[in-house]
């Protein structure tokens, strides 16, 4: 559970270079791209970065199938007013990124910006929670509790967060200690976490907005810069 330095910095530069391929994916995103075509290219960037294997996963989501946080069987063609969920990961040397980002294929709804503020609002509050000694479970209430405030939820109901706020990773993508009800895990220096609170509005839209941090002597630290917009998601509005 406890990450050596270098373990830090090898996770760092498989995260590093994920979020380069989203930004990357993102550019080549136009009408009638199909989920197939963008995750080909995504695993050929990653191939391109110097990951291990290319994509260790991806699932990319247009319109309504982001609803569903694994997706739908089949695939999408992407349309105007879209939103676009890309989750996908890499290994470097072993150890592992996941990062996703939800963003607008022109021009978002109001319930679009609306849910999309919550959701960095939770994600937020999640972070700024993270000291040594909490519990896991902490975590997962106050992103939670973002989410009460503005009439989701409660707990797991939805619309809302239908599953835990975050996940260990490492040598896994999925590790424990888990940011979840029930794990009492004080967290520690070196553990490395997932934060992705994500909201759920059945058979409209989700966003999930992930980032990984890991546990420091005063609180978190990023591995990689969150999410700012929602329409313009690399800064380029």
């Amino acid at each position: 559970m406890i990450k050596s330095p270098a373990e830090l910095a090898l996770m760092a530069q498989a995260k590093a270079m994920t979020l380069e391929v989203h930004r990357r994916a993102a550019a080549i995103l136009r009408e009638g791209i199909s989920t197939a075509d963008v995750r080909r290219f995504i695993d050929q960037a990653h191939r391109a970065l110097g990951a291990d294997d290319g994509s260790s996963f991806c699932a990319v989501q247009f319109g309504v199938a982001s609803a569903y946080p694994h997706g739908l069987p089949g695939e999408q063609a992407l349309r105007s007013g879209d939103l676009v969920l890309i989750d996908t990961g890499c290994r470097v040397q072993g150890y592992n990124s996941d990062i996703t980002r939800t963003y607008i294929f022109g021009t978002p709804t109001a319930e679009h910006r609306r849910i999309w503020d919550i959701e960095k609002r939770a994600q937020a509050a999640a972070f700024a929670a993270v000291k040594p000694g909490v519990p896991c479970e902490q975590i997962d209430a106050v992103a939670r509790a973002v989410l009460a405030a503005e009439s989701l939820g409660p707990d797991y109901a939805l619309p809302g967060l239908p599953h835990r706020t975050g996940h260990g990773i490492g040598l896994s993508i999925h590790e424990a200690p888990y940011l979840v009800r029930g794990d009492k895990t004080p967290l520690a220096p070196g553990m490395c976490f997932s934060n992705e609170p994500m909201i759920v509005i059945p058979d409209q839209f989700g966003i999930r907005l992930e980032d990984h941090f890991h546990v420091t002597e005063t609180g978190a630290a990023w591995f990689t810069e969150p999410q700012l917009d929602l329409e313009a998601p690399f800064g380029n509005r």
